[in-house]
């Protein structure tokens, strides 16, 4: 087990490395960078001539090094990763990057496994419930609801969730994780209650997406486990129905669910990040698209490094489970 974890960590180093030249090398194509955003700031809001600030902003380019080529660029903040552990200094934020993802990225991480959480444990259960009593109402009703996570764009649900707070329930707190008044006050019930009534919204659409999919592969796959031999063989024993499904049906029915969990992670953040953007909280979604936006390169390369890094981690999570659930992979990782 601890070769088949090393010799996936070491396979998985070069794909970082190839991601990070991929990712920045995207990044760095359009045209344009931080010192054009300062230019037109300058001209639109400083009053500056052209002139003026063409100026600053050329020397800013040369002080921050974004006038050397991108080749360089990326070479300088990758080398600063590798022998500091700096991710570079943010442009837009005039801090280090690590304290932009320090204060961003746990919240986002801890909304994702909350979703992920919700998603698996609802889903799988759904899954159960609707195989179980095919083509009952329950079943149809539950399809239909799969249907809908699965088609209708999470963004889209955000929009109307925030015009129902807004302008039929007078919701006014949004876009911030806790009211004004438990801000810097220590963590109780009543601060924890403020919090869920805040981010309800995002986890709740990112949840519906996740249990959806769980529900629908649940479904299927414990339906045509249901009708192998073996299971027939369990119910020919006098085993209560029960017993057949929830001891020999569902676990060889969660085989593709458990290889779903090296997606899983990305899936939820970017279902987390599209509904943070409408909802405007302080999480790696807005800070993404405000860096994009402005060239803030450093942020924007870091968070995307973070988001490959979770697909890495995640499909190694997702190997060791199968290892350890399946005898046929153990014993193909052991030689």
């Amino acid at each position: 087990m601890l070769r088949f974890l090393l010799m996936r960590i070491a396979s998985a180093i070069p794909v970082l490395a190839i991601l990070s030249v991929v990712t920045f090398a995207i990044i760095q194509a359009p045209p344009g960078n931080y010192a054009d955003y300062i230019r037109l700031q300058l001209i639109n809001q400083g009053g500056a001539s052209f002139a003026e600030a063409d100026a600053q902003a050329k020397a800013y380019s040369v002080e921050h090094g974004l006038d050397k080529p991108v080749p360089l660029q990326y070479l300088n903040w990758i080398g600063g990763i590798i022998t500091r552990g700096d991710f570079g200094h943010s442009l837009y934020y005039n801090k280090p990057v690590a304290d932009v993802v320090g204060e961003r990225l746990p919240r986002t991480l801890l909304l994702a496994l909350v979703c992920h959480l919700l998603a698996s444990v609802l889903g799988i259960g759904f899954g159960i419930w609707a195989a179980t009593r095919q083509y009952s109402w329950i079943d149809s009703t539950l399809s239909a609801i799969s249907f809908l996570g699965m088609t209708v764009p999470r963004f889209l649900m955000a929009l109307i969730i925030v015009y129902l707070l807004v302008f039929q329930f007078n919701v006014s707190e949004i876009g911030s994780f806790l009211s004004p008044q438990f801000g810097g006050a220590p963590w109780s019930w009543a601060k924890f209650v403020d919090l869920v009534r805040h981010v309800w919204p995002v986890v709740a659409i990112a949840t519906f997406g996740g249990l959806a999919y769980n529900m629908r592969v649940m479904r299927g796959n414990l339906l045509d486990t249901l009708n192998a031999q073996y299971v027939e063989t369990a119910r020919a024993k006098g085993l209560s129905g029960g017993a057949v499904v929830m001891r020999h049906a569902v676990p060889n029915a969660l085989h593709p669910l458990v290889m779903y969990q090296g997606v899983v992670l990305p899936y939820m953040l970017t279902g987390e990040i599209e509904t943070a953007i409408i909802f405007a909280l302080p999480t790696v979604g807005p800070a993404i698209v405000g860096s994009m936006a402005v060239g803030d390169v450093y942020v924007t390369a870091t968070f995307m490094m973070v988001l490959s890094a979770t697909l890495i981690v995640g499909n190694i999570i997702a190997d060791m489970l199968l290892v350890m659930l399946d005898p046929r992979v153990r014993q193909y990782a052991g030689s």
